[in-house]
């Protein structure tokens, strides 16, 4: 039998989890691991005891038009990332790895260039997570060094939208 290796492992299981997403728009799963451990696991989904889009049957977001990238203060969700960072503690994430993995919900595809928002951005940083790794297809990714892209390339100084 053939191990998988290791990143596609845990963007395995990041993709396991964004199975319990209940976003009807786009679906992600997010993992972070530190010290090849588990720390936390996130989903999208509405805050606990709201109703999700897929109760709904609507998303806001799409119904208006919204592009991708723009306007989440209109998403009724929380991102899969800020749902992982909010389950653990900050000293356990300090250096850690976020893996993270986004179908589209229609289509069942992975979200084509998938990115953390503008806001999951400044969790990660603050969080203390130096790495995120990002599938674009069953067998390929991104690795992302929070401090070159997140922090030394400040898009939000260049009013860049979207991802």
């Amino acid at each position: 039998m053939e191990r998988r290796d290791k990143i596609n492992y845990y963007l395995d299981i990041a993709e396991t989890v964004l199975e319990r997403g209940t976003c009807i728009r786009r679906n992600f799963g997010a993992i972070i691991v530190k010290n090849d451990q588990i720390i936390s696991t996130g989903y999208v989904g509405a805050p606990r005891g709201r109703k999700n889009c897929s109760d709904l049957g609507y998303c806001t977001r799409e119904k208006l038009k919204i592009p991708r990238g723009q306007r989440y203060e209109m998403c009724r969700s929380v991102h899969a990332e800020m749902n992982a960072i909010v389950a653990a503690e900050r000293t356990d994430m300090i250096g850690a790895q976020l893996y993270l993995v986004g179908r589209e919900y229609s289509t069942g595809e992975y979200v084509k260039g998938a990115n953390p928002c503008a806001m999951c951005k400044r969790l990660i940083i603050n969080a203390g997570i130096t790495t995120v790794i990002v599938r674009d297809d069953k067998d390929n990714y991104r690795t992302i060094d929070v401090q070159k892209e997140f922090i030394d390339n400040d898009e939000s100084l260049d009013e860049i939208m979207g991802y």
